[in-house]
């Protein structure tokens, strides 16, 4: 019969008549003063290549102590209250043969997989579920055995029982298969996540350059547009300076010397005309004015609302002209002669 307990100090047994007690060997309960081992001297416990902690009530591995012992590639950490491993621990690379069965460990490292020389694991009776991607890269690995451990079912079917040393060979073979096509499809995902990632860079940056391109092109536009305008005024005030002068010119010109008397004759031809058009328009308007007032005043219309009109005007003009000095003194003269 055999216990593997590191708790185990004492047992006590009724003496049975069918099964005499012959031997009890509490040898394995090699207790270590001080948890993780500190405090206790590992080179006496090394025999050749191989180091025997099982049964040390550790807690936590004394990776420093076991990597200043490079000649120890294999490694009996079973039997203790180990839940997890250090990160460093993957840092043994020396490792080939690991037994870490009978534990309580929940996960391994990350980074599990740096263990590359490792040939034999006994993972037997843990906590775990899953085992890491990096699992994969024990390329060397020959032994596994994952017996008793609460393995994801995909995981447990791969894995299979470690009854005999020929199960025990097939399922690292076969952890290590699923394992790298979970690495595999990981790194697929992985890479497509980082082409997703590049398209969508590339495409803010195609974004970016056409939202600077618009930029740039509409403040080309403004500047053309503003030098237009410039030039537009530019062109309007010169037109205007240069018809300015030209005018100025022009009337200059026109101006008659003090010396010289103004005749009709000397007007320029164009004056002239308009001159004699308006002579004749007032000449016409005055003739219309004058017979509307005598067929007023001397036929039978002068009863008509018109003419009544008229020969009421024509009274007001003759009353307004009296009272003006100027005929006063003609009409006076006159009347003298």
């Amino acid at each position: 019969m055999y216990w593997c307990s590191p708790h185990l100090h004492s047992l006590s047994f009724s003496r049975s008549k069918n099964e005499p007690l012959e031997t009890l060997n509490f040898s394995l309960n090699r207790i270590m003063a001080k948890a993780g081992g500190k405090g206790v001297n590992l080179k006496d416990k090394l025999d050749g290549n191989e180091l025997d902690l099982s049964l040390s009530d550790l807690n936590e591995v004394p990776v420093k102590e076991l990597a200043a012992l490079p000649k120890a590639t294999i490694l009996d950490l079973s039997c203790n209250n180990l839940t997890s491993l250090p990160s460093d621990f993957c840092s043994l690379t020396h490792l080939v043969k690991l037994d870490l069965s009978k534990n309580q460990l929940q996960q391994l490292p990350s980074d599990f997989g740096r263990l590359v020389n490792l040939q034999h694991l006994d993972l037997l009776n843990n906590r775990l579920a899953m085992l890491p991607v990096s699992f994969a890269q024990l390329k060397n690995l020959k032994w596994l055995d994952l017996k008793d451990n609460p393995l994801d079912p995909i995981l447990a079917k791969v894995a299979g029982d470690c009854l005999d040393e020929k199960q025990c060979k097939q399922a690292a073979i076969r952890v290590l298969q699923h394992m790298k096509a979970i690495q595999s499809e990981q790194d697929r995902e992985r890479q497509r996540r980082l082409q997703a990632e590049r398209a969508m860079e590339k495409k803010r940056e195609a974004e970016q350059r056409a939202r600077e391109a618009q930029e740039r092109e509409l403040r080309r536009r403004e500047k053309a547009e503003e030098k237009e305008r410039r030039r537009r005024e530019y062109d309007a005030l010169r037109a205007a300076r240069q018809e300015m002068e030209t005018q100025t010119k022009k009337e200059s010109s026109e101006i008659p010397k003090p010396s010289s008397v103004s005749h009709p004759s000397q007007l320029p031809r164009h004056r002239r005309s308009w001159f004699q058009a308006l002579l004749k328009l007032l000449l016409l308007i005055f003739l219309c004015a004058l017979s509307t007032v005598a067929v007023c005043r001397v036929t039978e219309l002068q009863r008509q609302s018109l003419c009544i009109s008229v020969n009421a005007l024509y009274e007001d003009v003759v009353t307004a002209l009296k009272s003006h000095k100027i005929v006063q003194n003609v009409l006076h003269q006159n009347s003298q002669q």
